[in-house]
């Protein structure tokens, strides 16, 4: 059965028009201007701003604090603009070039995070006998010198949705830093929650920060300050160790506990806050570094104490072969022989550093184990916290700051 379609005149200009459509649009195409399009939207921007791959700073201003054997950095955009926006007790990773190695190091941000819109931040650097990267920058370092830094990095800060309104805050040494932090955000209105720092120190002529926190405690009734001596009995002041009666005198039910100090601290206030059976969840220590002495942890094979291992790194078509110690992380081993290669907290957390394991056998101290589990099951290991316990072959991603 035939079917007789008629075609008006307004419907064979349209054929004609889509006929001709292709033609039309790439005679458009070629009339336009050879210029490269460049469009960014504000969200990219406000991105880039809060999250850059890396900032190239300078030495503002250099505090000491001869007594503690520290000094803070002030470290700043040059032209003053504002830096990358921060949570107070997050660190800056610091990428330094010492001799012919490339090494990185974490430092809590002491300074409020309100500092990062006038184009600056505060670190805190104490003197670490028998180190590497801490004495270096104190002895070389000077106002005018160019620093390579991350933006804020790190979980340890406050978060009103997991934590409770009061947070005790044990703090040793400059282990003050990130809660010196919070206590700006709180008086500068940036943060909201009741802060009490239990702050351990030998002696009262060592106490690091004291009259920042006098001045801040006088400023805010959310933060109080509660000096604990170690090696000095003083009117004012408690006397000894941060303990679990200490931190139950004067902790205001519900509460967080933050930890932030040296290894030893961290060692001695494990045992006191497990006699107060706080939930995990409310319990928040800050990056604990890696253990100096691995050979002291459980599940060590204590054969590979002081042996030097071969450590192949493979990073695209680079192949090196290099001498890692069994006392010490493979990031290390790299970073002393010259290859560029990614690392943020130094700790086994953050996952920066990741890189395969190709051949060999390693170690991973259970407190520094913070690998997914199927990066364990395929032999992805975090070299900054992972010790070789034979010769290995490391396949190495590419250096992403700086």
């Amino acid at each position: 059965m035939a079917v007789n379609v008629k075609v008006g005149l307004i419907g064979v200009l349209d054929m004609l028009k889509f006929k001709n459509m292709a033609k039309n649009r790439e005679q458009v195409i070629q009339a336009a201007p050879a210029n490269d399009i460049v469009c960014e939207f504000q969200i990219n921007k406000n991105a880039k701003s809060l999250h850059p791959d890396k900032q190239v700073l300078c030495v503002k201003e250099i505090i000491e604090h001869p007594a503690a054997g520290a000094k803070t950095f002030v470290l700043g955009s040059k032209d003053g603009s504002p830096v990358a926006f921060f949570r107070a007790g997050q660190y800056l990773s610091l990428k330094l070039p010492i001799g012919g190695s490339f090494v990185t190091r974490p430092y809590s941000i002491s300074s409020s995070p309100k500092w990062a819109l006038e184009g600056k931040y505060a670190i805190t650097v104490k003197t670490n006998p028998g180190g590497f990267a801490a004495d270096w920058i104190l002895s070389n370092l000077k106002v005018g010198d160019e620093v390579v830094t991350s933006a804020g990095e790190g979980q340890f800060y406050y978060e009103n949705l997991r934590d409770c309104k009061n947070v005790v805050a044990l703090a040793g040494g400059s282990g003050i830093t990130p809660f010196l932090s919070m206590a700006y955000a709180i008086r500068d209105g940036l943060e909201d929650f009741n802060l009490t720092i239990l702050f351990g120190s030998n002696t009262e002529d060592a106490i690091l920060f004291r009259d920042e926190l006098d001045t801040i405690c006088k400023a805010t009734d959310k933060v109080k300050v509660v000096h604990v001596l170690a090696k000095e009995e003083k009117e004012g002041f408690e006397h000894g160790f941060i303990t679990a009666e200490l931190i139950a005198k004067y902790a205001k039910d519900p509460y967080s506990i933050f930890i932030c100090g040296p290894e030893a601290m961290y060692r001695f206030v494990a045992g006191e806050v497990a006699k107060l059976n706080k939930p995990r969840r409310e319990v928040r220590r800050e990056m604990l570094g890696v253990t100096k002495k691995v050979w002291e942890q459980e599940g060590y094979p204590q054969e590979s104490k002081d042996q030097v291992y071969q450590l192949t790194v493979r990073q695209g078509e680079l192949e090196t072969t290099i001498p890692a110690s069994a006392n010490e992380p493979l990031l290390v081993a790299i970073e002393r022989a010259g290859i560029k290669a990614p690392s943020k907290c130094r700790s086994g957390e953050c996952g920066w550093c990741r890189s395969r394991l190709l051949e060999g056998k390693v170690f991973v101290p259970a407190e520094n184990e913070g690998r997914r589990f199927t990066d364990i099951e395929f032999n992805y290991v975090h070299p900054c916290c992972t010790f070789a316990v034979s010769d290995c072959v490391l396949e190495v991603p590419g250096e992403y700051l700086g």
